[in-house]
């Protein structure tokens, strides 16, 4: 049983090390996601609902639908989404900080905790954050 518990042990240190995280690690500021309301509201609300709930043809942002469809995949992942297909009417034209600000917005309407350091706006560091719809647990 010792044996188990330090090999568990050892692959917990591994990823941490890896830098791999989660959404809830805290993996952005309450202020970075007040900066990203206002671009949200702008640049996304139209289509995909004020409240992140979707509209006719966009999916929601926020919510067991949305969370279900990315569990599983990286925070980079729905960076690269966002900043190459988002705003439909011209994508790319939102900065990667803007982009990043979105996402910290979306990462507080879905009620993942909040850090002590901004979410980043560079995808390779992004694609170390895992997106988990359930808090994993903590054994």
């Amino acid at each position: 049983m010792k044996g188990l518990l330090a090999i568990v042990a050892l692959i917990g240190v591994a990823a941490a090390q890896s830098g791999e995280r989660s959404v809830w690690d805290g993996v952005y500021t309450d202020a970075q996601a007040r900066q990203g309301e206002p671009l949200y509201r702008q640049n996304c609300g139209s289509c995909h609902g004020a409240g992140m709930e979707g509209g006719e043809e966009a999916p929601p942002l926020a919510g067991g639908a949305f969370l279900s469809n990315w569990s599983g995949l990286t925070v980079g992942d729905l960076f690269e989404r966002m900043r190459t297909t988002m705003p439909l009417d011209r994508p790319g034209r939102l900065s990667r900080q803007d982009n990043a600000d979105i996402l910290a917005h979306m990462l507080s309407v879905n009620q993942f905790p909040t850090g002590k350091t901004e979410l980043e706006h560079k995808t390779e560091s992004l694609k170390q954050i895992r997106l988990e719809a359930t808090k994993p647990d903590p054994r």
